[in-house]
């Protein structure tokens, strides 16, 4: 099994950690993976905005760079789930603005975020790193509701967590929730730039509730949550520390 490792631009630029945690994880479990060089932007910023014409070189890009891997695995919900969801209609022409040379997308249907690779395929059932605090529990929404990666309150099904089953294998950790757990935080990409004042008292309120569970530290998949909640809790003053999921899964390894 070859899996390309596909680390976004936010990601390498502003926590190149969560990268280099990801890889030294998944170097742990014994995968094949490569990390192929000159990544770009997967084209979600763009796509988001209106500007989907802008997203298509990427995603082209981003074939030609993961076609010959059997799984691409990335540290970011949101951008996984950009992949899956949205690059199959840009590049088969689902988009009036861009026609020419399109086919059918082949690397949506092997883009995994690095919580539902190591839950669903590698099936991860030892023990992994050592992290002994008090963790609270984000759940991303396109986590929850376009990955699966637990499930949505909204929806009357048998609960499941997949982010909790794997750091239920750290040594040390107790992992706790907040109310309304899978609350959005208000980050939402463009969201947070076309509605501010509701971006940051959502974000002050989900923080609030993080914290109302004694945790030192508030976790999850996905960077740019983590990212939009340690800047209100920085502005805040609030006492409370973040890491991504996989900082965690690998920490002692």
């Amino acid at each position: 099994m070859k899996v390309g490792l596909f680390i976004p631009c936010y990601v390498d630029a502003v926590y190149p950690e969560v990268g280099v945690a990801t890889w030294k994880l998944l170097k742990h479990l014994g995968i094949d993976v490569t990390y192929p060089e000159k990544q770009t932007c997967c084209g979600q910023p763009m796509a988001n905005a209106g500007f989907e014409k802008q997203a298509i070189p990427l995603a082209e890009k981003f074939e030609e760079k993961f076609k010959d891997f059997d799984y691409v695995v990335a540290p970011s919900v949101s951008c996984t789930a950009f992949v899956k969801i949205n690059y199959p209609r840009l590049l088969s022409g689902g988009t009036a603005q861009h026609t020419e040379g399109m086919h059918e997308c082949e690397t949506a249907k092997k883009c995994m975020d690095v919580v539902g690779f190591l839950h669903d395929v590698v099936k991860v059932d030892r023990r992994l790193g050592t992290f002994p605090h008090k963790v609270s529990l984000h759940n991303s929404c396109h986590g929850v509701r376009e990955l699966g990666l637990s499930s949505p309150s909204e929806e009357h099904v048998t609960p499941f967590n997949k982010i909790k089953d794997l750091l239920q294998l750290v040594d040390g950790i107790d992992v706790v929730e907040p109310k309304r757990h899978d609350e959005c935080c208000g980050f939402g990409g463009m969201f947070s730039i076309e509605e501010t004042a509701i971006c940051a008292q959502m974000g002050k309120d989900k923080v609030e509730r993080h914290m109302q569970t004694g945790a030192e530290y508030i976790t999850g998949p996905d960077c740019s949550c983590l990212m939009h909640m340690a800047g209100v809790a920085k502005k805040q003053g609030f006492d409370i520390k973040f890491k991504h999921v996989v900082e965690i899964l690998a920490a002692g390894l």
